[in-house]
């Protein structure tokens, strides 16, 4: 039996942090459950398959419907929080290696006091006269 995209443990800690439900006062057709438009997220983004070439079969709706729930959970920061629940839950468990970590000094601000760059000098030259606008090519284009 295939693994499922979904492990129970894994969407016991991710459910606590979508939002919830929107209330419809019209009704309307019954929503996907946000479990089954997650399991189809998830299906999209790892095999590459196009949003509306979700196969119905997996029972997870269209792929429209799961590309509008995760543009709703962005908007919601439902992944900030999750990319964060998960760290910690790693890092209680030592679970990150951090060995292998790397930093990006373009992301880390200056320390005071540090010395600022040199200006850099610009490489191109100066703009020449252009041809078009000296007044012996005007006047010659007057006549």
């Amino acid at each position: 039996m295939a693994k499922p995209l979904l492990p129970d443990g894994l969407w016991a800690v991710i459910a606590p942090l979508l939002p919830p439900e929107p209330a419809k006062p019209k009704g309307g057709r019954p929503r996907t459950s946000d479990r089954a438009a997650l399991t189809g997220i998830l299906f999209v983004l790892r095999s590459g398959t196009p949003w509306e070439l979700l196969p119905r079969e997996m029972g997870c709706g269209s792929g429209m419907t799961c590309w509008r729930r995760l543009r709703d959970w962005q908007k919601a920061g439902v992944w900030d929080r999750l990319q964060q629940a998960l760290l910690d839950r790693l890092g209680r468990q030592n679970g990150i290696d951090f060995s292998r970590a790397s930093l990006d000094s373009a992301s880390i601000a200056a320390k005071r006091g540090a010395r600022r760059r040199a200006r850099t000098r610009p490489i191109a030259a100066s703009r020449a006269r252009s041809a078009t606008s000296s007044p012996m090519r005007r006047a010659s284009l007057s006549r």
